[in-house]
């Protein structure tokens, strides 16, 4: 079975080639039907290859495909090695199973737009990448897929590229990446300097050897934890997400749900064998996870942009995942990023219905009513609201509970990590339920002549599987202090140990007791929103007037754009403009222009003597013959 590993990432390459070549002869839909046909061939391999890997002992479920050696150099030798292992068999199907339900919708979505074969190609070729990224063994690889997913984000983020702004916003992302992918080159280098490969297999089975060179395994992992901040969006570097929304809706989708902000959290994930032995970096995983999931969520609770509330609450989410890898608990990351896949990928899907309906506006103050327009999007959304706002019985409950009972259990009880999340998760429900409300409920507030519509079949569709997906996927990971039997933690218990994995045995009397707080919390935020924005509505004018400065804070992003223009883009293009006006200018080109211009003087002075007219010879010929005269009668 492992022979059909690289079909996987094939399918998807072999769509770009079909419409980024042949396009131009491919109608919009035969050119969708391309691009959703191949993800389905690498969806359909990926389940096949799973109900194999079900079938081997637990301890050995591993299937290897290699393919060719890539760079033969000396003792770096960089084979082409695809790996399925459960770890692996997670990432790929969400990737193929949430990205296929991206690509059909994009059919409905992206129909009538003259770049629709471009944007496809663009697309099977952010698959092939992100593919590749999960299923090489080798960081050298994986980095190519990283690499590579990067580029697709600039070409999707940018895809209208005739407005400046987009094409900014695309630039943007690609710039902050490379911060961070810096970082990764580094931590690359030295990992073959000190294990002598870069394959991920024999890296974590040497790891154990090396655990006493603290400083060594620190660095290392801080530099791949840098990698992964610019990667999945974290504080620092987390400024290029919210701006990834001037790319077409479903784009945020596969962005934010199902490909590149999993990038962080699966190569550390990946790595887990390597990360256990640095607990400084554990320390400040968890750390920055938790800032990024508060400073990110009062950020989102003032965004009057639908998306932008969806980009904020994304950057929370993934700051939730971090704090779970942080704590030791990779396992209840993987979980999460699984049921958010699922859930945040329905919420961006049903936002661009509803922009798909309203004309593409997006400014959910000139929205309102809307669920009687707009019935099937309006249910959908209910469900993804539900979701991440952790309400019991849908999945964002589960994965999301665990994580809080993680940072609980790592701190041997109630810590400021556990509360941060904890009040995290309030400001979810709370945002999420005013995104619902301002949208769906109360007074219509849409201007004379709209006329909002629900999408076509093949848009609500893929919402509507997204919708169950969002309330079945949590049941894969059920504890034990609900009858449960934690499925997916057991499942990738192999790859990662039984602690990371999530298999703790604890007090189940306490972890119910947390659960019904963050039950209590949540409910508590939506209850909050449904006073401000549907029973009363006045409230929510009344507290932006009494905290304007508060309010004006969140609303602007707290300026951390503007701040990093005055601090570090502003300086770096006064030092450019020196260097440019002064040393490029003045110096460098002065000298280069100078020498040309005195060669260009001397030339025009020595072509006199070559001027091509026989009158000029002559005169110069008795000028000779009369100096040579002179000369010698006064000798």
């Amino acid at each position: 079975m492992s022979e059909l590993l690289y079909l996987i990432v094939l399918f998807p390459l072999i769509g770009f080639l079909v419409n980024g070549l042949l396009g131009r002869w491919l109608t919009e839909r035969q050119s969708g039907l391309v691009a959703s046909l191949t993800v389905a061939g690498s969806f359909l391999i990926s389940a096949w290859l799973l109900l194999g890997l079900l079938t081997l002992p637990e301890q050995t479920r591993r299937l290897t495909q290699t393919l060719f050696t890539w760079i033969p150099v000396g003792e770096l030798q960089v084979h082409v090695t695809y790996v399925l292992d459960p770890l692996s068999a997670v990432m790929v199907l969400v990737i193929t199973g949430v990205g296929l339900l991206i690509h059909i919708y994009s059919i409905g979505y992206m129909r009538g737009d003259p770049g629709v074969r471009r944007y496809f190609a663009y697309l099977n070729l952010f698959m092939f990448m992100m593919l590749n990224l999960v299923l090489s063994d080798n960081l050298v690889v994986l980095f190519l897929g990283w690499e590579g997913v990067g580029l697709c984000s600039y070409l999707l983020i940018g895809f209208w590229f005739s407005d400046e702004s987009k094409a900014r916003a695309g630039m943007k992302a690609f710039i902050v990446n490379r911060i961070g992918d810096a970082a990764f080159i580094i931590a690359m280098i030295m990992l073959f300097d000190r294990f002598g490969t870069l394959s991920m297999g024999d890296i974590a089975w040497l790891a154990p050897g090396v655990s006493g060179d603290t400083q060594l395994l620190t660095t290392i992992t801080m530099l791949l934890f840098i990698g992964a901040v610019g990667k999945s969006a974290q504080v620092p570097l987390y400024v290029w997400l919210p701006d990834a929304m001037a790319g077409p809706t479903p784009v945020s989708a596969l962005i934010h749900a199902a490909t590149m902000v999993t990038a962080g959290v699966y190569l550390i994930a990946r790595n887990a064998a390597l990360f256990s032995l640095a607990p400084v970096t554990m320390a400040t995983i968890a750390i920055v996870g938790v800032i990024t999931a508060l400073f990110a969520a009062t950020i989102a609770v003032t965004q009057n942009d639908i998306k932008k509330v969806l980009a904020y609450s994304t950057i929370s989410q993934l700051g939730y995942m971090f704090m779970a890898l942080g704590t030791g608990a990779f396992g209840a990351a993987v979980f999460h990023l699984m049921t958010h896949a699922f859930f945040k990928a329905l919420l961006f899907l049903g936002a661009g219905s509803v922009i798909h309906g309203m004309g593409d506006e997006q400014d959910m103050r000139k929205m309102g009513n809307l669920r009687h327009s707009m019935p099937i999007t309006f249910g959908v959304m209910l469900v993804g609201v539900l979701a991440i706002s952790g309400i019991p019985g849908l999945s964002g409950f589960f994965s999301k509970d665990e994580i809080l009972w993680a940072a609980f259990e790592h701190g041997g009880g109630v810590n400021l990590i556990y509360l941060a999340g904890l009040l995290t998760a309030g400001l979810t429900a709370f945002y999420m339920s005013r995104m619902l409300f301002l949208t769906f409920f109360g007074q219509s507030r849409w201007a004379d002549g709209k006329q909002p519509h629900e999408a076509p079949s093949v848009m609500t569709v893929p919402l509507i599987i997204l919708a169950f997906l969002a309330i079945a996927g949590g049941y894969l990971g059920v504890p034990e202090a609900l009858g449960g039997h934690n499925l997916l933690h057991h499942f990738l218990s192999p790859v990662l140990s039984a602690t990371a994995a999530g298999g703790h045995m604890a007090n189940e009397a306490v972890e119910m007791l947390l659960m019904l707080i963050s039950v209590g919390v949540a409910g508590s935020g939506i209850y909050l929103a449904f006073r401000i924005y549907i029973d009363k509505p006045e409230t929510a004018v009344t507290l932006q007037e009494k905290f304007p400065l508060l309010h004006r804070l969140s609303a602007n992003k707290f300026y951390v754009d503007e701040l990093y223009r005055a601090i570090i883009i502003r300086p770096f293009e006064m030092v450019s403009e020196l260097f440019w006006k002064g040393l490029d200018v003045k110096i460098i080109d002065a000298a280069v222009n100078g020498a040309g211009r005195a060669l260009s003087n001397i030339g025009g002075a020595v072509r006199m003597i070559q001027t091509g007219r026989l009158q000029h010879y002559a005169s110069m010929l008795l000028l000779g013959v009369a100096f040579i005269l002179i000369m010698i009668m006064a000798s």
